[in-house]
């Protein structure tokens, strides 16, 4: 009998873990045994359940993706992690593998990329989209090694700020992205003119042309 790879889900669209469920247990090589919504309870699992992989989103209520590594690393827990999300960008990768992640996977991708996945990392190897594979050896082979940009998000702001950023770029209103985030509107009041003055920027426009710059969102 095959022992099945045991996993976590945790992403907190109730519709898009539905689907993954369903598309993992129909494989013989796959059991899902457990399913958060929040980065709080994707750790509490990982610590009672002890699987063989966590599939975890970036973008969470309560605890954001990244934290919620960092937080299973520094517990000593080594559960292989990969992450499923809808982010591309470079620096993005860059920092979500630093923080302890296995593989990252595009959404897009996850139907033809995320069995194989899977099985790369429980096996103890690393793994990343390929169209991300070939952008990011690019960026290696072909970046000019000038000072760094010290207006680049990655330096100026947290996770949290970053990822308050992207909604406002995307036209979200502070009660939206309140309710996303399991955040107070008063909250993402204080982010918004956190970043903003981080930015000193003034206007929406120069917020989102600022996003769209550094490819925090894509037109």
């Amino acid at each position: 009998m095959i022992n099945k790879i045991r996993i976590i889900l945790a992403d907190d669209h109730a519709v898009l873990r539905s689907g993954l469920k369903a598309l993992l247990n129909s494989s013989s090589q796959f059991e899902v045994v457990g399913e958060a919504e929040n980065g709080l309870e994707a750790i509490e699992l990982v610590e009672t359940l002890i699987p063989d992989v966590l599939i975890l989103d970036l973008s969470m209520p309560d605890m954001n993706g990244i934290d919620c590594i960092k937080e299973i690393r520094s517990r000593g827990l080594t559960c292989p992690i990969l992450v499923l999300t809808m982010y591309d960008d470079e620096e993005y990768i860059k920092e979500v593998m630093r923080s302890g992640a296995n593989s990252y996977v595009l959404k897009k991708s996850a139907d033809t990329e995320l069995m194989e996945s899977i099985i790369k990392i429980h096996k103890g190897k690393r793994y990343l989209s390929e169209n991300l594979s070939q952008s990011l050896l690019n960026s290696l082979l072909y970046d000019d090694e000038t000072a760094p940009d010290n207006q680049s998000p990655y330096r100026v702001l947290s996770v949290r700020e970053r990822e308050v950023l992207r909604y406002l770029a995307h036209g979200h209103t502070n009660s939206e992205i309140a309710d996303m985030l399991t955040l107070s509107p008063k909250t993402i009041d204080t982010y918004r003119s956190r970043i903003m003055n981080k930015l000193n920027i003034h206007k929406k426009s120069d917020l989102v042309n600022y996003a769209i710059q550094y490819k925090l969102i894509t037109i």
